[in-house]
């Protein structure tokens, strides 16, 4: 009995274990979940960069993968290509990235990953990016991103 599948018969499973492992690479992966937490779930490669222990080089490698692979997208917001200290070019997810994700239980983590993206100290340059006007992200993507934030509750409220 041979292990490999029959001329003309594709493996079901050979699509999702390549979106996994493509999914679980280091790097990837912390890309994945610093858009995820991003409060526009739009970042700059500065801000990849700051938060993401990888040099720019391997940073734009792995975007690049995501991006082949329909996960990601680059957005360009042009009124900033025009100014020196904002971005124009920001990565996020597409709209069958969002699938994706959904499908391997990623967007459950989203409020996690916001509450941890916020308590990370930045430096006054990712700060500056963080807060840079920004291109909308398709409305199915939007969609599927958003989630009800808890409402804070203040000391004295019973």
């Amino acid at each position: 009995m041979s292990d490999t599948a029959p001329e003309g018969f594709e493996d079901p499973f050979a699509e999702q274990r390549r979106i996994r492992e493509l999914l679980s690479q280091e790097t990837r992966h912390l890309i994945i979940q610093l858009i995820l937490g991003h409060p526009a779930h739009l970042v700059s490669l500065a801000e990849l960069d700051y938060m993401i222990p990888k040099n720019e080089a391997a940073i734009l490698d792995q975007l690049e993968r995501l991006r082949k692979a329909d996960i990601l997208d680059v957005y360009v917001h042009e009124p900033n290509a025009s100014t020196r200290n904002l971005p124009s070019k920001f990565w996020g997810p597409t709209e069958r990235g969002v699938e994706i994700l959904y499908e391997h239980n990623f967007l459950r983590g989203v409020p996690i990953a916001r509450a941890v993206y916020e308590e990370t100290k930045k430096s006054e340059r990712v700060m500056r990016h963080e807060g840079a006007p920004r291109p909308d992200l398709p409305q199915g993507v939007t969609d599927a991103l958003e989630f009800d934030e808890p409402e804070s509750e203040t000391p004295n409220a019973r």
